[in-house]
């Protein structure tokens, strides 16, 4: 049974190494290496990973099965989103299910958490951004009510990408 919990400020390090591993999973196959390590060297560092689990407005959750992290998730509120800081929104910055255990639905509980807990909160919409060739991704949020509603660069080393920006009114 996987379980959902708080990820505690002494345990940056396991999450920095759980958030690596899961973006190079997923990503360095289909980006040029040069860029890949780029964006490592400043996105995967412990002081970064330090104050982001700092800020009072971002919140980290690791989901747990059989005493291991599986995924994780990191919610924005306010002004520690990324995009548009709204008050009455919440933004998911990251969702990740480590390879070995897509297709036990962990993705789904992270994602209904994210917007149950926008919900308590009495938020207006819950948003995210996926890059735009991660198709498999896109069509796991639209199922779950997501709409593209803008776009915006992700700069990956060198590499200029486009992330959708998707939505889901509460």
């Amino acid at each position: 049974m996987v379980t959902l919990r708080k990820v505690e400020l002494d345990e940056a390090g396991l999450l920095l190494d759980f958030s690596k591993k899961t973006f190079y999973d997923f990503f360095a196959h289909l980006n040029e290496p040069a860029n890949i390590e780029a964006y490592a060297l400043v996105a995967f560092t412990p002081q970064k990973m330090q104050e982001e689990l700092s800020n009072p407005n971002s919140e980290f959750y690791f989901a747990m099965l059989n005493g291991q992290v599986a995924g994780y998730l990191k919610l924005n509120f306010a002004d520690a989103q990324t995009e548009f800081r709204d008050e009455k929104a919440l933004e998911v910055e990251r969702i990740y299910v480590s390879g070995e255990h897509h297709g036990k639905h962990i993705g789904r509980q992270l994602l209904k958490f994210a917007v149950d807990t926008a919900i308590n909160r009495q938020l207006d919409y819950v948003w995210l951004g996926v890059w735009e060739h991660n198709y498999k991704a896109i069509g796991f949020y639209q199922h779950h009510g997501f709409e593209v509603f803008s776009s915006h660069e992700f700069l990956l080393g060198d590499d200029r990408q486009i992330d959708l920006l998707m939505r889901r009114m509460l």
